[in-house]
């Protein structure tokens, strides 16, 4: 059974950093990428970075977020740097393969202004 799990949401005042990590376990077959999306609320859910055979951002991220994989740990990190109000979301992480994806709960990030 392959679960992702979240950790590493929270307040933080706009300027600041969070790192969010997402742990994968179980076989995941066909694996296509990583990702990391999120949820405002009101908003459908975006994609905010992703991570395969190369690796995108979305333009309201770039230069301030990073995805970076731990293979040997089967973690996937986002670290967000000069964070603003408009970044306010519910995160989630997500395997994408060729027939499925799989989605975490998702980890709450608040911007504070």
């Amino acid at each position: 059974q392959v679960q992702l799990v979240e950790s590493g949401g929270g307040l933080v005042q706009a300027g600041g950093s969070l790192r969010l990590s997402c742990s994968v376990s179980g076989s995941i077959f066909n694996l296509n990428a990583m990702a990391w999306y999120r949820q405002a609320p009101g908003k459908q859910r975006e994609l905010v970075a992703a991570s395969g055979s190369t690796t995108l951002y979305a333009d309201f991220v770039k230069g301030r977020y990073t995805i970076s994989r731990d293979h040997a740990n089967n973690t996937v990190y986002l670290q967000m740097n000069s964070l603003k109000p408009e970044d306010t979301a519910v995160y989630y992480c997500a395997a994408i393969t060729v027939r499925e994806n799989y989605w975490g709960q998702g980890t709450q990030v608040i911007v504070s202004p």
